[in-house]
């Protein structure tokens, strides 16, 4: 069998439904996280909770234990770009923090992401935060079946270095399904006709990490958390989306707004 199809050709409808479960769990899950969020609550507590919720929707955490990550969820605060490892860190008013929640179920993954205002923001994080949010909804507009994935990469890039801000390059969406990560690798910069050609039945992930200062960024000692070069902020937003025979659909679409993000 070609490796290649089996991960992003055409899924089979048993694979869709439990994909749009997963999905759609985890976006609740985000929703419920939302609802917590508060000056004082540690990254544990974040941690503590995702990992009741999940499980209390049917879910296994999938960060858990994938490739030795040792928590359920990963909790990226200010200049963390990624994959932050929850821990004793207190929240405190004015922080942002990417709060990353991806599903099990059935043996499918559904992965979403927000960042997340904590009290009042600075006009600088409002503004990389700001900026993520839309690129993720430039790249989305771009899933379109027959369009190559680099078409994706450029809207985001061109859209956030206008705005003053940088595109990271070292980590991007991915294929989804049974595994967490699959190909295609899908990079948030690029251009236009370049890439795979999106089919209907794909499934990946966009996930635009956006910097206030440079794109730049560094590996931490513990292997896993990501930070900004230059200490500057950092936001990013995810979905699980699928190619649908004319245009995309969501799948981690969430029920309703975020109060600590799209309401502020």
């Amino acid at each position: 069998m070609n490796l290649l199809y089996r991960f992003t050709g055409r899924k089979s409808a048993r694979a869709l439904a439990h994909m749009r479960t997963a999905g759609r769990l985890a976006g609740e899950t985000l929703c419920a996280v939302d609802e917590i969020l508060a000056p004082g609550i540690s990254t544990a507590d974040i941690d503590r909770f995702v990992d009741r919720d999940t499980r209390a929707r049917g879910c296994i955490p999938a960060p858990l234990g994938y490739r030795g990550f040792p928590k359920s969820v990963c909790t990226s605060v200010n200049e963390i770009v990624c994959h932050g490892i929850p821990g004793p860190r207190v929240l405190e008013a004015g922080d942002i923090i990417n709060i990353d929640v991806t599903h099990i179920y059935q043996g499918y993954h559904g992965d979403t992401s927000a960042t997340f205002y904590i009290g009042e923001p600075s006009e600088a994080a409002r503004r990389v935060t700001e900026v993520a949010r839309r690129s993720l909804a430039l790249g989305i507009a771009e899933v379109v079946p027959g369009a190559r994935l680099g078409a994706i990469g450029a809207a985001i890039q061109s859209y956030a270095e206008a705005e003053g801000c940088s595109v990271v390059r070292e980590y991007g969406g991915h294929g989804i399904g049974r595994g967490f990560h699959e190909p295609p690798t899908v990079h948030h910069v690029g251009h236009r006709g370049q890439g795979m050609r999106m089919r209907p039945g794909m499934t990946f992930t966009i996930e635009p990490m956006i910097n206030l200062g440079s794109h730049r960024v560094a590996l931490m000692p513990d292997g896993w958390t990501v930070a900004t070069i230059d200490g500057s902020l950092s936001a990013q937003f995810e979905h699980t989306v699928l190619v649908t025979d004319d245009g995309v659909e969501i799948l981690t679409a969430r029920p309703g707004p975020l109060r600590h993000s799209e309401g502020r």
